[in-house]
């Protein structure tokens, strides 16, 4: 229904509105109850798709990427279409209207999305407050710098948004890997990301002695454009800061062998769908390989259908994560996928 119905009327608006217009319409039918519907349809619960990754217990191994909910409005609500977890943000600490519109753009023939965001959001502060209501599903918390900091105070940024979420979230994602924030993917070298890790690292163990809580997860979140000798150095960072895994991968600047109309594929911005899928499965296997599985891995990129999710965790992914398979395939996706991940183990 999603495909035959939905999406061709949402598909026939500019790709931010619809994005807010079907966000305001989740929210309108939880209110009436139509939650309970959705979970019905949608949400599959087995103890056999269980997992526990990083110290996390997760209740399905499918989630929902970071971006989708930027300012955690309507996490409960996505778990009623089946996901398993799912990461809000990126926030930063200031409120930040992100980069002019239009921003955002469908390439229908290659199931993909360009966008140039540039890290929309009303700020960490605001989140907390929506993430003071009772989840019902893991939450990640994915943390990053104001456009407005310079690199050299960039660590200040992530702190704040650090502490602020800490009692709020399950696991975090550091960030600095989106192409759309001037600057930010400088942090991935392997100085700066070193010393961001360990400062964080410290504030963790910190926020956990004083709250008498465990230390939370801390994940790093790359960008699929590394070449090996980077990943190498992402292997020896995670060994080095102790951090407790990688999602692999953000979106691509990579615009080979795009189908859809030349002015529409050079737009700026991040490339997600279909044509990051190969890349990405490629990083996460390199990084399974030369670390000998030495962290769990995230899986995200390209994933729209159960054979290319089962290839993620073929490479070594742990878990997985949606984003625009999401949009183009439906939340029947998400069932679809921890069904294929069920007969496996049946």
């Amino acid at each position: 229904m999603y495909k035959i119905l939905i999406r061709p009327v949402l598909f026939l608006f500019d790709a931010e509105t619809a994005h807010h217009f079907t966000f305001g319409a989740i929210g309108v039918f939880s209110k009436l109850g139509l939650n309970r519907f959705f979970r019905k349809s949608f949400v599959l619960d087995d103890p056999k798709l269980e997992r526990e990754v990083f110290g996390v217990k997760f209740k399905n191994p499918v989630g929902l990427a970071a971006g989708f909910d930027k300012d955690a409005r309507r996490y409960n609500e996505f778990s009623d279409f089946g996901f398993g977890f799912v990461e809000i943000g990126t926030v930063t600490p200031k409120p930040q209207d992100g980069n002019p519109k239009k921003r955002l753009f469908r390439l229908l023939a290659d199931k993909a999305i360009i966008n140039r965001m540039g890290f929309n959001n009303k700020g960490v502060f605001e989140a907390v407050e929506q993430l003071k209501k009772k989840h019902r599903v893991i939450i990640g918390g994915n943390i990053g710098k104001n456009k407005v900091t310079p690199n050299e105070d960039a660590i200040k940024d992530y702190l704040i948004c650090f502490e602020a979420l800490f009692e709020h979230v399950d696991y975090f994602v550091v960030n600095v890997s989106s192409p759309n924030t001037p600057g930010l993917r400088e942090l991935q070298d392997k100085a700066p990301l070193t010393d961001l890790l360990k400062k964080l690292k410290r504030q963790n163990s910190k926020q956990a002695k004083k709250l008498v809580q465990k230390e939370k997860p801390i994940l790093l979140k790359i960008a699929p454009d590394l070449t090996d000798d980077q990943l190498l150095d992402i292997i020896d960072i995670v060994r080095i800061t102790e951090i407790d895994g990688v999602i692999a991968t953000n979106t691509t600047i990579e615009r080979k062998g795009l189908k859809s109309h030349l002015i529409l594929s050079e737009e700026q911005g991040g490339l997600s769908g279909k044509p990051l899928g190969n890349r990405s499965t490629e990083v996460i296997r390199f990084l399974s390989e030369k670390s000998n599985k030495a962290f769990p891995i995230i899986g995200v990129g390209g994933i729209h259908s159960p054979e290319d999710a089962l290839e993620k965790l073929d490479a070594g992914a742990d878990l997985i994560q949606l984003y625009t398979g999401f949009i183009y395939e439906g939340p029947g996706l998400v069932k679809k996928i921890n069904k294929a991940i069920l007969e496996r183990t049946t």
